[in-house]
């Protein structure tokens, strides 16, 4: 899929794709720091029928939800052949005891079986995490396991 950069002078930068449905979607990246998620017309690629701004956290979150959902289809699509392993993803809430915590403080492996295999934090993956790797608010965990570990994990995660 191809992505289309264009330059708005003055304003910053404009990035965005041709979805199935024909309409265009895509970013704004002003100069400023700013942050713009763009929707064109229907019936007009170059008119947006929707321009949301988006502060930092807004678009660190969305870019989580987009990306970190592909890496478990991926997951899930390679443990297929692998009866009772499955991928999970799990936030890390403001509730979290993990938050500003490293994975080895969880103790994961040791205590469910189930492995962080990544995480996606502001739209970046962080592949193989190791044990000194700290937790933030917003971060998904893309897990491995058993369904009982990665509820065991998700237990642990929320409550510690």
């Amino acid at each position: 899929m191809n992505v289309d950069v264009t330059a708005l002078p003055g304003i910053g930068v404009r990035k965005d794709f041709q979805a199935r449905s024909g309409r265009r979607i895509g970013v704004v990246d002003h100069r400023d720091g700013g942050i713009d998620l763009i929707v064109s017309k229907l019936d007009d690629p170059d008119a947006c029928a929707a321009q949301i701004p988006l502060s930092t956290d807004e678009a660190a979150v969305l870019a989580n939800l987009l990306g970190a959902p592909q890496l478990v289809a991926k997951l899930n699509e390679d443990h297929r052949d692998m009866p009772g392993i499955t991928t999970r993803q799990m936030p890390i809430g403001e509730d979290s005891p993990y938050e500003g915590r490293t994975l080895g403080e969880t103790g994961m492996r040791t205590r469910t079986k189930a492995s962080i295999v990544a995480v996606m934090r502001a739209g970046q993956l962080h592949p193989s995490p190791g044990p000194d790797f700290t937790f933030t608010r917003d971060d998904v965990l893309v897990v491995v396991g058993t369904p009982d570990g990665l509820d065991a994990a998700g237990k642990i995660l929320s409550h510690g």
